[in-house]
């Protein structure tokens, strides 16, 4: 068994590819998606997980391996979203564009290895559907703080539900065999 900061780091570079060629095929048109909008396209890209999990077959090639490494993305475009200065232009330069991802990366990689520590890899012992459902449910959390405007009065906001989506997208990618 691949110990965890060495398996999300491989797991995180396949994604980074992914990512960065696709920005290399359609520039940074992610850019024009607002929260919300990104957070129905992980809303769209976890329910077909489930749907995939339930009814136990598929009919479109994008396997739920694809689809989580689709999550992990998403939440970065998210986070990346978040955090880039007021102003920044759409069109992004790839090394920019590179630059924010791998922050956004490091920054999650650092509360994954922290959240390890602190419930001592719990998740290991999680089905795959189980991961699936707390994706979704923090998707609902966070449609709810996108409805209110993003505040919330005792609860994490959104971007610490992000980073736990992605989270989350990595161990089912590493419980998968990924």
């Amino acid at each position: 068994m691949t110990a965890t900061p060495a398996h999300y780091d491989l797991l995180l570079a396949r994604c980074r590819q992914l990512f960065l060629a696709k920005t290399h095929d359609y520039g940074t048109a992610w850019r024009i998606l607002r929260l919300p909008s990104v957070t129905d396209q992980l809303f769209i890209k976890a329910n077909r997980i489930r749907t995939i999990q339930e009814v136990g077959s598929q009919q479109i090639a994008d396997s739920v391996d694809e689809e989580f490494v689709a999550i992990v993305n998403y939440c970065l475009i998210a986070l990346m979203q978040l955090h880039l200065p007021a102003g920044t232009p759409l069109d992004i330069g790839p090394d920019a564009v590179a630059a924010a991802y791998d922050h956004e990366a490091a920054e999650n990689r650092r509360l994954l290895l922290a959240k390890n520590h602190d419930y001592g890899e719990a998740w290991r012992q999680m089905r795959v559907s189980s991961i699936t459902d707390l994706i979704l449910m923090k998707l609902h959390r966070v449609k709810q703080l996108e409805n209110l405007g993003g505040v919330a009065q005792v609860s994490e906001g959104v971007e610490g539900s992000y980073r736990d989506m992605l989270n989350y997208a990595v161990f089912a990618l590493i419980l998968n065999g990924a």
